[in-house]
């Protein structure tokens, strides 16, 4: 059971623990600059920008294995490895807390932490970065079974783990309607439900300046890597029918495979596919900017960043509505949101969006989506959130 206002000590002060640098990264810098961030533990040996190495507590060893795993294990099995160290980084948490600290960490990270941080007086929030994880592991489940993947959603150990999380968080951070219709779906009390979409630094992802080659192919950008959870079925049949109206179109596909897409990978080893591995910053940017439609058909997404970094560089977006970013898509001004595992549906909305961007039409909304993805908006949002709880800014950090 959450706590009141009157048991919360506006004097009170944050822990944040992740076991990998992760989207929590933007709630610890904000605490940070609201002068209520003691530590943010991380299973690294670097620490997240803009968080001083006074207010850091790292434990290399944690990355180190979770590395070597990558390197030695198939994708599947080096993350349920990974998953396995979440109760070690655990304990090394629970060391770390003091009395008062509230707590604020992410699925399966640090469960224990959270119940010894409500022990001594504190409050444990959870950073809901997917759906709620009993949603999660339906929509996976039955993705699994419809494709008779061997594989399943996530390890058993890890979804235990995080719906735990749940059941022992006072409140949780929602980043979109999606995740925050994922928790109502199942019963959990909406004023513990507290919405604060994630901020994206969009200074460096414009729109090209140059125009548009006339003589470029329709070129579709996917850059999530293939999944069944990112819908890796649906954007490969979706592009095989814009092939059958557009034969010189182009998909480009991140090289992150995840084992239960090989077989689908496999289905369509004829199409063109024009592979990136992992690319620089600029190289990253470069790539929408040359691209014409971003397509992202996933089946669960909490929040897509690379939705927003695709909008930013002048990319109509076709995704769907179980990707929490579909909030920033507004149909026919920037994008279209269709159903999800409907791959005809993608085929039709890339296809109209085509006739409009060889046309020498583009997408608008820029300011708009800077403002609405910044950080001084995601700072204030989370600064009114901590407030109605009674918590209390310290001295603002420049």
């Amino acid at each position: 059971m959450s706590k009141t206002q009157s048991q919360t000590s506006p004097k009170a002060r944050f822990a944040v623990a992740c076991f990998l640098r992760s989207a929590a990264d933007n709630y610890a810098r904000a605490l940070e600059h609201f002068g209520l961030l003691d530590f943010y533990a991380l299973g690294t040996r670097r620490g997240a920008r803009g968080i001083p190495d006074a207010h850091s507590k790292l434990q290399p060893f944690f990355g180190l294995l979770n590395t070597m795993a990558g390197w030695t294990l198939p994708v599947y099995t080096a993350e349920s490895f990974r998953f396995r160290l979440f109760g070690l980084f655990d304990k090394w948490v629970q060391h770390l807390l003091k009395p008062g600290q509230h707590l604020l960490t992410a699925y399966a990270f640090a469960n224990d932490a959270m119940v010894q941080a409500k022990r001594h007086g504190g409050l444990a929030f959870l950073d809901a970065w997917t759906s709620h994880p009993v949603e999660f592991w339906d929509l996976l489940k039955a993705e699994q079974d419809r494709w008779n993947s061997r594989y399943a959603p996530v390890s058993r150990y890890y979804q235990d783990r995080s719906e735990d999380s749940v059941a022992k968080a006072d409140y949780v951070f929602v980043s979109s309607t999606f995740t925050e219709n994922s928790f109502l779906k199942q019963g959990f009390d909406p004023s513990r439900i507290l919405m604060c979409p994630y901020p994206t630094d969009l200074s460096l992802f414009q729109p090209p300046t140059e125009p548009r080659p006339a003589n470029r192919p329709l070129t579709i950008l996917h850059t999530g890597g293939l999944s069944l959870r990112k819908g890796a079925p649906y954007l490969l049949e979706a592009f095989d029918l814009i092939r059958k109206e557009v034969p010189n179109a182009v998909l480009r596909v991140r090289r992150h495979i995840r084992d239960d897409a090989l077989p689908t990978l496999k289905a369509y080893k004829d199409l063109p596919i024009e592979w990136s591995d992992s690319l620089s910053l600029p190289d990253h940017v470069r790539r929408y900017q040359t691209s014409d439609i971003f397509l992202f058909p996933s089946v669960e997404d909490g929040f897509a960043l690379v939705v927003a970094e695709a909008l930013a560089c002048g990319l109509p977006v076709i995704t769907t509505c179980n990707t929490g970013a579909s909030d920033l898509i507004r149909s026919g001004v920037n994008g279209e949101v269709v159903p999800i595992r409907d791959p005809a549906a993608l085929a039709r909305a890339t296809l109209l969006w085509w006739d409009r961007v060889r046309s020498g039409e583009r997408i608008s909304g820029f300011q708009e989506l800077k403002e609405r993805l910044s950080v001084q908006r995601f700072e204030q949002t989370l600064l009114g959130h901590l407030g109605k709880l009674g918590i209390q800014p310290g001295q603002l950090r420049s």
